[in-house]
């Protein structure tokens, strides 16, 4: 595993380095919105609705699931910068543990409390049906769920982020063949849809297991040793992307209110697809960052700090160029991505399309939010990555959400996205500057 991540990178070597999870996040998007894509064109708009209604619920599950991931994950590759390699793994498999015992909250819930779960998030008498047909299978799955994300970051600190490519690849793969088996073919609607999707997060669990199970150098699974203080330690150090994922659960309660009071159950289907649109086009920063976090844990962890730089410099690189390249496609291909959800020319197509031109600023800013955040979570300062986060996410996201549409009705429901992310970028330099001499990488 050293040899993987303990060598110096240029700028295109950590690029190839980071390129698998790169693509794995690509392409985590892009079979999301496959889901979307037959659900519009199979089942319907109201169906499209509902997945938007219930991915608060969604959210709450990934926050739990990639704070143990990205904290952990930030805590083993440390230790294995230091040579404490029995102990890295005893963490790690303390970390799985722990994680499978948190996603049975989820399964209990969806024994004995789906429907008025989906009645609180907003659920009407026409989408609640498909709220409880998909949001059941879902989290019924929810332990298959949270082993995919744990061992997406952890085959990355293993030395091996090729190996949770192809896994991702595999899952997308099948998810994709079975939403046209179970939906176009079988007819299964909704259900088909969610069936498609936890059968996916099954391929990545299972290897996984086995993987490290059987392994016999590295990082693998050994007797835990309880330790509450190094949990803590995890669930602060990722608490950042906890913040993410819960405050993206709260903000999208009040985007599906604000947008049926304007625009209706079209406006719910309209912003959406702008959401989906979001996530893919993101994912470059955020497979990115997820590449190199174990690289800079390592190099921070050995505290060699020339290495450290270099590595920094090659990130700032890569997230400039990229931020103009994401935001470019935005504007060119905007028609394009809208009408994979919505036939051109329909009332929710229109809709999505001018959200879509008003929302795109803010691919310039959020490259450099999302890797700034993590940035020090890789370096374990979990308060600051936090205070990024919660700002992006959440802060000023709720406060422009608030704010603009009192002024501009739906037209500053788009504008709250860009917003939150020009001023959450100042707050992201700011933190640079001030931390590049704490931790050297500058």
């Amino acid at each position: 595993m050293s040899n993987a991540i303990d060598r110096d990178f240029t700028f295109f070597s950590l690029l190839r380095f980071a390129l698998p999870s790169i693509v794995m996040m690509v392409f985590l998007s892009l079979y999301t919105i496959v889901d979307g894509f037959f659900i519009s064109r199979f089942v319907g708009p109201d169906a499209l609705s509902a997945t938007n209604i219930i991915f608060p619920v969604i959210n709450v599950e990934l926050a739990v699931g990639i704070m143990l991931a990205t904290g952990g994950s930030a805590v083993v590759a440390r230790r294995l910068g230091m040579g404490e390699e029995e102990h890295a793994r005893r963490d790690f498999t303390l970390i799985v543990a722990a994680g499978l015992i948190l996603s049975l909250v989820f399964v209990l819930l969806a024994l004995l409390a789906l429907e008025p779960l989906c009645i609180a998030l907003g659920a009407s008498e026409v989408l609640l049906p498909y709220c409880v047909d998909y949001l059941r299978i879902l989290m019924l799955f929810a332990p298959a769920y949270f082993l995919q994300n744990l061992f997406q970051s952890f085959f990355v600190a293993a030395g091996r982020p090729g190996l949770g490519l192809g896994l991702t690849l595999g899952a997308g793969c099948t998810n994709i063949v079975l939403d046209y088996v179970f939906i176009v073919i079988v007819g299964l609607g909704i259900a088909g849809a969610a069936w498609a999707t936890v059968l996916g997060y099954c391929i990545p669990a299972a290897v996984g297991m086995a993987f490290f199970l059987l392994r016999r150098r590295g990082l693998r699974f050994t007797r835990p040793r309880w330790d509450p203080k190094m949990l803590l330690q995890c669930c602060f150090n990722g608490s950042s992307e906890m913040v993410t994922n819960l405050a993206n659960a709260v903000v999208t309660i009040l985007f599906n209110y604000l947008m049926l009071r304007f625009l209706g159950e079209s406006g719910v289907a309209a912003i959406t697809i702008v959401l989906y649109a979001q996530f893919l086009l993101t994912a470059l920063y955020m497979g990115f960052s997820i590449g190199v976090a174990p690289v800079i844990s390592f190099s921070y962890g050995a505290e060699n700090f020339p290495r450290l730089r270099r590595i920094f410099r090659s990130c700032a690189v890569f997230i400039t160029l990229s931020s103009v390249l994401i935001f470019g496609l935005s504007l060119a291909a905007a028609a394009q991505i809208v009408s994979l959800f919505s036939l051109a020319g329909t009332y929710v197509y229109d809709l999505a399309l001018e959200g879509f031109q008003l929302f795109s600023p803010a691919f310039l800013f959020a490259g450099v939010n999302i890797f700034a955040s993590a940035l020090f979570t890789a370096l374990s300062d979990g308060k600051t990555s936090s205070l990024i986060s919660f700002l992006r996410t959440f802060g000023f996201l709720m406060l422009g959400l608030l704010a603009l549409p009192v002024v501009l009705e739906e037209t500053g429901v788009w504008l709250a996205v860009p917003f939150a992310e020009v001023l959450s970028c100042l707050v992201s330099a700011l933190c640079l500057f001030r931390g590049r001499r704490r931790y050297h990488y500058a």
